[in-house]
């Protein structure tokens, strides 16, 4: 059974209150970063993994997307990106990751925000999205970077008074289930190393283009004195290969 936390009533209504829940792409912190790596969607057929409330298939559609498809498994992220959503181009489908189908070498590029770490085999899920690429096609996606996954608290470690003293790894080379805290609620989230994501990419034969582990916008560390202590470890991993 495919975990989908986002159609509990309480967890999707907490996920609504964070920033990029209300503010979109400008609430995202590593949108800064991601937007630089956005392939040209001019005339091209896209396909959003995890479309969640649909903010990149609406700016695949504003960047001359000819035809954008979001796939998210949750009743409530579809239903939120089809009100948010004013344009015949853009279709919404209600599936996991690992279950949807099109037909092979359909999409010029494929997208995946946040939403990998959460699927349980993720060679099979690129196997499928290199199969669903035209050749020369574009495969743009982030996780949670596995310095941050590797212990399941997905928190700093403290002192008497509360301060961050630093952020821990253990059993990094131990893939696999995390449960974690999420919005109060216990999520499982995958475990991976930065060499399972990219040695897979490659044994299917996708061409490494770029890698960033994104630090926190300068407007963003000037807004919140909190965020600087993201300059302390990377959150986020995001990769674009080519086929």
């Amino acid at each position: 059974m495919r975990q989908n936390k986002y159609d509990d009533e309480h967890f999707f209504n907490q996920y609504k209150r964070l920033p990029r829940s209300l503010y979109g792409l400008d609430g995202a912190g590593e949108w800064h970063v991601l937007k630089r790596l956005m392939p040209d969607f001019n005339s091209k057929n896209v396909l959003d993994l995890g479309c969640g409330f649909g903010w990149h298939c609406r700016y695949a559609r504003k960047q001359g997307a000819k035809k954008v498809i979001g796939v998210d498994l949750s009743t409530k992220m579809i239903n939120e990106a089809r009100k948010l959503t004013d344009d015949d181009h853009i279709t919404y489908f209600q599936s996991a990751i690992e279950d949807y189908e099109a037909e092979d070498g359909y999409f010029d590029v494929i997208m995946s925000s946040l939403a990998l770490h959460y699927v349980s085999d993720y060679s099979q899920a690129v196997r499928k999205i290199w199969r669903l690429l035209t050749k020369n096609g574009v495969f743009l996606f982030s996780v949670e970077h596995p310095i941050f996954t590797s212990v399941a608290l997905q928190d700093w470690i403290y002192n008497h008074k509360g301060d961050k003293l630093h952020w821990p790894i253990d059993h990094y080379q131990e893939e696999g289930i995390r449960e974690t805290q999420f919005l109060e609620q216990n999520v499982v989230k995958y475990h991976r190393t930065l060499s399972t994501y990219m040695n897979t990419l490659l044994s299917v034969g996708f061409k490494l283009e770029v890698i960033e582990e994104p630090q926190p916008s300068l407007e963003m560390l000037e807004f919140s004195e909190e965020m600087k202590h993201e300059m302390r470890r990377p959150m986020f991993l995001l990769v674009r290969v080519i086929k």
